[in-house]
């Protein structure tokens, strides 16, 4: 078995779970490569008793890994995507973070999940993708985003306007600083701390959350994920942000987004025991008294 290690910077404090995660793999004989700027961040301050392959590429993992580890938080795993794309390969987040509701393995539950996976007590659960057309391809090959698209203003000057279609009705437009289109898996990011409702994995929908909407009667809407959903954006300014996840370009008014659920999922890799609505009564500290 080989796997990928993925991550960016991190916490000295966080060296300690990373230095077991790599003592786990050793003894188990499972074999590493890791991302080439994420090994010259740890490197010096970690030991590998066997020198681990480097790669670089998203080439370089297809029919070569069984497994990619994200190792940090749900950011990073975010960016993991990237190298995943298209290929199915299965991945696990391992939570050197705080909230974590992408990565779910803890810190403490490294060694556990490495036996689950030799053990293969795990699921592959699939969460769907949205991805973007424009004209010029602006996001090139990286179309698509694990969480949302967020159209934002580009500076703090005045509201935009952005007009929605859905299978070419018009659905509302928008006065807002923004607009989210999220996923169900990012219905539990920047859509929620915008008043969006939680969506469960499973629920093959798009949330379209407004951000800081001037018509206070303007609230979120739940479609069905087999939606085409077009979007113009107007206004003052000639220019906005477009972000998939954490990736943002700079957008000219004039063009048109045509978003639609992207044609594969995402495998992500959990442990039997998950479970959705304990991850996020956990998370949200939902039933907790601070009295106590």
């Amino acid at each position: 078995m080989k796997i990928a290690l993925f991550g960016k910077n991190f916490a000295d404090d966080r060296f300690f779970y990373f230095q077991q995660l790599i003592e786990k793999l050793e003894q188990s004989n499972i074999l590493v490569t890791i991302y080439g700027p994420f090994y010259d961040f740890v490197k010096s301050k970690s030991i590998f008793t066997r020198s681990p392959e480097i790669f670089n590429e998203y080439q370089q993992l297809p029919g070569n890994v069984d497994f990619l580890f994200s190792v940090g938080g749900d950011g990073t795993m975010l960016d993991a995507i990237t190298l995943i794309r298209d290929s199915g390969l299965p991945l696990m987040g391992i939570n050197l973070g705080r909230m974590g509701f992408l990565s779910s393995i803890s810190k403490n539950e490294i060694s556990m999940a490495i036996d689950a996976i030799l053990k293969k007590e795990f699921t592959l659960e699939k969460r769907s993708l949205l991805s973007i057309d424009t004209e010029g391809d602006i996001f090139g090959e990286l179309n698509y985003a694990l969480n949302e698209l967020t159209i934002n203003k580009k500076d703090s000057g005045s509201m935009i306007l952005v007009h929605v279609y859905i299978n070419d009705l018009l659905l509302n437009s928008y006065w807002a600083d923004g607009l989210i289109i999220a996923t169900p898996t990012g219905s539990t990011a920047y859509s929620l701390s915008c008043n969006g409702p939680i969506i469960t994995p499973d629920s093959e929908n798009f949330v379209i959350t407004p951000i800081a909407a001037h018509n206070l009667t303007v609230r979120p809407v739940v479609i069905p994920d087999k939606s085409v959903i077009k979007i113009k954006v107007d206004g003052r300014m000639s220019q906005y942000l477009a972000s998939l996840d954490s990736r943002s370009v700079v957008i000219n008014s004039s063009a048109e987004m045509v978003v639609r659920k992207a044609s594969f999922p995402v495998n992500l890799v959990q442990p039997r025991n998950y479970n959705f609505f304990t991850t996020i009564r956990q998370k949200l500290l939902w039933g907790q008294d601070i009295r106590n």
